[in-house]
């Protein structure tokens, strides 16, 4: 595949020096990951499927950005994609410092699903906070991160945070 100017201009090869410590809650995640995805319906069945995740620094080092695709490409992409749950949307996680977080932009046109979160450590988990459209509270939390692996849930409440509901479990695992 031939880099456009486009892609050219909006990727980087790391951290902006004026961004650099404050990057490392993320960076750890870029480069290649396969996914195990389960997803739980709401009588809480479960889908169990395969997934890619992508993530890179983009707009000069000031950001880091993900492509997120289930099921992985060219496996049973066929068909209605919304039908099928099928995602293939992008993250864009951009520092900010006025508020010590990370400002985070989840876009998945293929759902129609876009969420604004803000992102910061707890522990040694990443939490990322928001609403839906809907007005129930999400909550994404990377956990049991490694070098070579992560866990990611994809949370849902009803009740203004006293009780989350696992809607997505990620299990990465970095692609050599």
């Amino acid at each position: 595949m031939t880099v456009s100017p486009f892609l050219d201009a909006l990727g980087a090869d790391g951290a902006a020096a004026d961004r650099a410590g404050k990057m490392d809650i993320y960076a750890r995640f870029v480069g290649s990951w396969d996914l195990d995805v389960t997803q739980f319906s709401r009588d809480g069945a479960p889908r169990r499927r395969k997934g890619e995740w992508h993530f890179g620094w983009v707009l000069e080092g000031r950001a880091i950005q993900d492509v997120w695709i289930v099921p992985p490409r060219g496996e049973r992409r066929r068909g209605n994609a919304a039908a099928n749950v099928n995602t293939y949307g992008t993250t864009l996680r951009v520092f900010d410092p006025r508020i010590d977080a990370w400002q985070v932009q989840w876009s998945d046109p293929v759902t129609q699903n876009f969420l604004h979160m803000i992102g910061r450590t707890q522990g040694d988990d990443i939490v990322q906070l928001g609403t839906r459209a809907d007005g129930h509270l999400i909550r994404w939390t990377f956990s049991e991160i490694t070098p070579d692996s992560f866990l990611w849930l994809g949370e849902n409440s009803a009740d203004a945070g006293a009780s989350w509901r696992v809607v997505t479990e990620f299990r990465a695992t970095r692609i050599a």
